[in-house]
């Protein structure tokens, strides 16, 4: 039980609600049931209960943050929709995520402690509900205020937080008293836990209050050292119940579905039938009725007709979901998300997908990236950052929507084979997994290949949660397995390593004590500057020498708060002085290459947009390489601006330093592009910096090793650009000698070039030109001489009478002139079979002998292939006299 000490002082009771058995406080003594839903039905639709009159979702947003304001918190600035900071997750689903792990464990203190925030938010749990329900969002902005309670600092805790509450609805918005139900229960999400309190008014949950006080480890609860206060306000939830519009999506989305109906000509819905719809959909539980019976019990329990239902609703349900998922879309585009088929990608390409499978199925045709503008020209007040980005988010739909379309055209193909192949494994039709196999594959969603079964007399299910399934597996970041030389256990007993490398990169040797000598190849020294591989930068190579001897260092890597050096030769006696020495022409060619591929990330996103963000990188000699999230393959052009761009920075020589910063302070600082090479799980991160504080070229945290200034870079040269995954474009690129040995043996290769094709260097372009004529015209002439020779050997065929059939076969590896052959000889003879046999293959032509005898019979004779009636080409490895016979056989 909580605590409930305001509660029970303003007048409230707790009860046992009679049908799901859940605890809740109440100040009506005639109050039986929860106030939830489907215990309940809402009671606001059409009669909304608040005196407050609130003129918009930003009024809203602003009474709470001044609310929260007034009673001494801070507020703070939205968060990303992409969660970069964390290594778990793709999107930010609640407000606390903002905090996890880092605050939320203790390591790093919050921004502000209490603070209040208005955070967007994506959930795709329910994706399937969205535009049926009436209440359900992919998207949405989670208002709250949050308190950190740590052991030697009290904030508050549950009867502040429910009084924080009690106050906001009751006097900021003016809801009745008598209205407000409390009800008791628990909440898990981001890997923490806490018992909570659900705000339920007229049968609508419009806040969670959280107290959180576990972390999920391994299915159990484990106690925090912090008490959490993790409270969610639903912004839209709560503008509904104070606006009593039929669904969440007229209140939240009205004027975009007033435009969206007259550009489409969709009337609008009846008030009173789409009301009652939401209100009996409220009290349902579709993931056992399903979704498509819904429609039949909701008919019957207005009274109207299921066919006419679906006929009022479908469409208002496609404008629904185009409402919804194109502000979650556009949210996530603007954060940098390129639609693909992994990652937060595949996310926000199956909610595109969605749009467009229910328009479609509604009947409703419009360019998407139409539909699109529109609804950004609503959100620009809100959402800036959206509105900057509308080039790029129109370019992707319409992309996407293309890319659609040529879906649909392939499905019909696609989805006979998958039945096929289902037959042929003893299964009638296509079951769910099929489905899932269809869309991952080649994007086919599930109604669309239910429909082309149909059309060829199969009956295909579809889930009812079938996105929100495909969602679920895709939510969560896949985590690589981490690999250590030695157990932790072997040096967790030892000191933390002194890493030089970053008290002077420069460092080419240094003396050091060895602590630890695991296994004969592995050593811990007390200090070293050798670097450990990490962030994308190879370890260091070099040689341990000591009293004795030597042993040479060929791989460096951390465990834990140790540094591992991988020996090979004699290695150090533990206790004994060592004298490190760096391989420093490998290290500092790896710096430049390090410093080079911050420059030319920034260079990147300077040139084709900042919703560019690395995707992996390989910093190594004598090329590198860094992958960039981006939809196309960039031009030559913009490929050029970007190499030009970079070696500006260069000329430049712009300072480059390092500086150790609180996680807190540096993300205020600089944003979360901070994180462009990935999370970085410290409480204080290093922050490598391009350039003046004033106004710097590149800031990113990252823990490698780099140069002073950008000019001992010397060059950057780009070698290849390729797209190597959707939505993933790979830069390969070199840096200082290594980047000049590149042009100079493209300066040798374009030397030869040229003087193969007759001409100087300078030349070269305009000789491979003549050079092109001339083969252009040798190929004609080639073709005209390849006719006339077939054209004579299919006069000169020598064939042999076989029945009413003439039969030839011919030793020939080449099918140009094989094919020119046959079609001059078939045409001229009927019963000819013309057989062509040369490089382990045998292929049969015929004028217009059917061929299904002759392949029956060469496949006897160890044939392998098929072909058309008159045609037929496969594997032979056999004499051609076997082969002959055969054919023999089957003309007689």
């Amino acid at each position: 039980m909580l605590s409930a000490k305001i509660l029970q002082s303003s007048g409230f009771h707790r009860k046992q609600c009679p049908l799901c058995k859940s605890y809740f406080w109440t100040r009506r003594a005639d109050q039986i049931y929860c106030g939830d839903q489907p215990c309940v039905p809402y009671g606001f639709i059409g009669n909304p209960p608040a005196r407050a009159s609130v003129e918009s979702l930003a009024d809203l947003r602003e009474r709470f943050l001044r609310f929260f304001e007034r009673n001494s918190h801070v507020r703070i600035r939205r968060y990303p929709v992409v969660a970069r900071w964390r290594d778990d997750v793709y999107l930010v689903g609640a407000s606390i995520y903002d905090f996890q792990p880092w605050v939320t464990s203790g390591a790093v203190p919050p921004p502000a402690n209490p603070l209040a925030i208005s955070q967007p938010s994506i959930r795709l749990t329910d994706v399937d509900k969205v535009g049926r329900s009436g209440r359900h969002l992919t998207g949405f902005e989670m208002m709250a205020h949050h308190a950190f309670n740590y052991p030697d600092k009290y904030v508050y805790w549950i009867d502040e937080t429910t009084q924080y509450a009690y106050e906001f609805f009751t006097r900021e918005l003016g809801i009745p008293p008598d209205e407000i139900t409390f009800k008791e229960s628990m909440w898990e999400g981001g890997g923490n836990a806490g018992e909570c309190f659900e705000v339920l008014i007229r049968g609508l949950e419009v806040a969670t209050l959280v107290f959180m006080h576990y972390e999920v480890k391994d299915g159990r609860y484990v106690e925090l050292p912090l008490k959490i206060v993790d409270t969610g306000y639903g912004l839209e939830r709560i503008y509904w119940l104070l606006k009593g519009t039929p669904t969440v999506y007229d209140a939240v989305f009205g004027p975009y579905l007033a435009k969206a109906r007259q550009r489409l000509g969709v009337p609008e819905p009846p008030a009173e039938v789409m009301g009652k719809a939401s209100v009996y959909f409220g009290q349902m539980d579709p993931e056992v009725i399903g979704l498509e019976k819904a429609y039949d019990i909701i008919a019957e329990k207005i009274g109207v007709d299921p066919k006419w239902l679906r006929e009022v609703v479908r469409p208002q349900e496609a404008l629904y979901v185009l409402a919804d998922h194109s502000r979650t879309v556009s949210w996530m585009i603007a954060d940098g998300v390129i639609p693909s088929n992994t990652g937060a990608g595949y996310l926000a390409r199956l909610l595109i997908r969605r749009i467009l499978k229910n328009l479609r199925l509604a009947g409703v045709d419009a360019p998407l990236v139409e539909l699109f503008d529109m609804h950004l020209a609503e959100l620009k007040r809100e959402y800036p950052e959206v509105w900057e980005a509308r080039g790029l988010i129109l370019e992707l739909v319409d992309m996407e929507e293309r890319r659609y379309r040529e879906v649909l055209k392939s499905a019909p193909a696609a989805v006979k084979k998958a039945l096929e192949e289902a037959r042929r494994r003893g299964r009638a039709g296509l079951d769910a997994d099929d489905l899932v196999a269809l869309y991952d594959s080649q994007g086919i969603p599930p109604e669309v290949a239910a429909e082309v079964a149909k059309s060829l007399g199969t009956e295909v299910k579809v889930p009812d949660d079938f996105y929100a399934k495909l969602a679920a597996r895709h939510v969560k970041r896949e985590k690589k397995p981490e690999s250590s030389p030695v157990e932790m256990g072997k040096v967790a007993d030892l000191p933390r390593t002194r890493e030089l490398f970053y008290e002077d990169s420069y460092m080419r040797s240094f003396k050091a004590r060895v602590l630890r000598v695991i296994d004969g190849r592995y050593v811990v020294l007390d200090q070293t500057a050798f670097y450990p591989e990490g962030g994308g930068q190879p370890a260091d190579r070099g040689v341990l020498k000591f009293q004795g001897g030597e042993a040479k260092v060929v791989d460096v890597q951390r465990v834990g708060h140790v540094v591992v050096h991988v020996v090979e030769g004699q290695p150090p006696p533990e206790g004994a002085e060592v004298v490190g020495e760096v391989d420093w022409e490998r290290r500092y060619s790896l710096m430049k290459m390090h410093t080079g591929t911050h420059v030319l990330i920034q260079s990147i996103r300077r040139v084709l947009g900042s919703h560019i963000w690395q995707a992996g990188a390989q910093k190594d000699i004598p090329s590198s390489r860094i992958d960039v999230t981006h939809h196309r393959l960039p031009t030559a052009e913009e490929v050029a601006r970007i190499e030009e761009l970079a070696n500006r920075a260069v000329q430049a020589d712009l300072p480059v330093y390092a500086k150790i910063m609180p996680r807190n302070e540096a993300e205020a600082k600089y944003g979360f592009v901070l994180y462009q090479g990935g999370v970085v799980p410290a409480r204080e991160i290093r922050v490598l910096q391009i350039g003046p504080d004033e106004q710097p070229y590149d800031v990113q945290a990252c823990g490698g090793t780099h140069l002073r200034s950008t000019g001992e870079i010397g060059l950057i040269k780009i070698q290849k650009v390729e797209r190597i995954a959707d939505g993933v474009v790979r830069f390969v690129f070199t840096t200082g000698m290594h980047a000049l040995a590149y042009v100079q043996e493209l300066e040798r290769r374009a030397a030869e070039a040229a003087s193969i094709a007759g001409g100087s260097r300078d030349e070269l372009v305009e000789a491979v030109r003549r050079l092109a004529q001339r083969a252009e015209e040798a190929d004609r002439r080639a073709r005209r001489y390849a006719e006339l020779y077939a054209a004579a050997l299919a006069e000169n065929l020598k064939a042999e009478q076989v029945g009413r059939h003439r039969l030839a076969v011919v030793e020939l590896d080449d099918e140009e002139l094989a094919r020119k052959i046959a079609l001059a000889a078939t045409s001229r003879d009927r019963d000819l079979v013309l057989v062509f046999v040369g490089g382990g293959r045998a292929t049969v032509y015929t004028g217009g002998v059917d061929v299904a005898p002759i392949v029956k019979a060469l496949r006897e004779v160890g044939f392998r292939g098929g072909g058309s009636k008159t045609f037929a080409q496969g594997q032979y490895k056999g004499d051609i006299q076997t082969l002959k016979e055969a054919i023999r056989r089957a003309l007689a």
